[in-house]
């Protein structure tokens, strides 16, 4: 029951308009993705609102662009789970990969519309710059679904709807399993993620805001490692040379958080107990070391956008009304659950 208050109290933070989902378990493992929805005054997206034809969601051509490389776990399960929804609805899918390039990702989606897409899902690599894509889709009539990160453009005027995280609840939850890790004591160091998203400042924001209320925990340093786990351990090494009294990490994705424990036990520290390490994604890497006890906890950022993208595309075809944002569901994983929930890890 506590769960499901959390998911609720979780979607009331953002704006949308008011409904519940949940999907069946998808291919791609781990558990399905479910959302809270809820929107403020004013009217969702429909067709009627936007004049895009209809377009039967089975056998139609749909395009994804994913914005940067698959060697992040992330990205991986991103793609497979919708690769794994296109297979259920006969869709035919068309796929490309920006290889965190914004003008290559610009160019992707114009190539999507002029091989027929008559349906897209986009992953951005940034919050600003994709006007120009979304513009060619629009003169086409083109209906786009973004998930994982916000952009700056306008809902159901250049794209339909944002599905994805809470980020700033979720920097607020890795805040709350500082706290407890380190007993509200210690001297902390940020891994952020990359420049120019919205996932960063969210995050930020919300694991500041999180432990504003305990003074002895203290931020001692904050640095980009980019969401890359060898510039996370790159960042690291060098903060534990400038900070070497550094108690906790908080790092904005999983990858530079497992960087970051290979520089602490270089330095002869151990992460997960004299170094509580704190980050957000849910990959196995991550919590594996959790069971090791080499890690202290995991928030979970769900990459499974299959279920919610190709249902929303489904219901604006059929004319339904889709809020303006989809808040996906995210589990948590730390030192009492991580053995168990193994196999949910992405």
């Amino acid at each position: 029951m506590s769960r499901i208050l959390l998911i609720a109290a979780t979607a009331l933070l953002v704006t949308g308009c008011t409904a519940r989902e949940s999907q069946q378990t998808t291919s791609s493992g781990g558990p399905a993705a479910s959302a809270a929805q809820q929107q403020s005054a004013g009217p969702g997206c429909a067709r009627s609102r936007t004049g895009y034809p209809q377009v039967e969601l089975e056998g139609a051509t749909v395009g994804f662009s994913q914005s940067e490389k698959e060697t992040n776990p992330f990205r991986t399960a991103e793609t497979q789970s919708i690769r794994d929804e296109a297979a259920k609805h006969k869709v035919n899918l068309l796929v490309t990969n920006a290889q965190s390039d914004l003008n290559k990702q610009i160019s992707d989606i114009k190539s999507l519309l002029d091989r027929g897409a008559k349906l897209l899902i986009v992953a951005p690599l940034n919050s600003d710059g994709l006007q120009p894509a979304f513009d060619a889709a629009k003169a086409k009539q083109v209906p786009v679904v973004t998930i994982d990160r916000k952009v700056t453009s306008q809902p159901c005027t250049d794209y339909l709807t944002f599905i994805g995280s809470d980020f700033v609840e979720q920097g607020k939850r890795a805040a709350q399993q500082m706290i407890k890790a380190t007993g509200g004591t210690g001297k902390v160091a940020i891994l952020l993620g990359a420049s120019g998203n919205n996932v960063t400042v969210d995050r930020t924001k919300g694991f500041k805001d999180g432990i504003a209320g305990t003074p002895g925990l203290t931020v001692v340093a904050e640095q980009t490692g980019e969401f890359d786990r060898s510039k996370g351990q790159a960042v690291m090494e060098q903060l534990i040379q400038s900070n070497p009294d550094i108690t906790a990490v908080y790092a904005e994705n999983d990858e530079m958080g497992v960087g970051a424990v290979t520089a602490l036990k270089a330095a002869g520290k151990q992460p997960g107990k004299d170094v509580k390490v704190v980050s957000i994604d849910g990959t196995r890497t991550a919590v594996q070391l959790i069971a090791d006890g080499g890690y202290t906890a995991v928030v979970e950022s769900n990459p499974r956008f299959g279920p919610l993208a190709f249902d929303t595309l489904e219901k604006f075809g059929k004319g339904e009304e889709i809020p303006q944002n989809i808040v996906i569901s995210d589990d948590e994983y730390d030192t009492t659950n991580a053995q168990q929930k193994l196999n949910n890890a992405y």
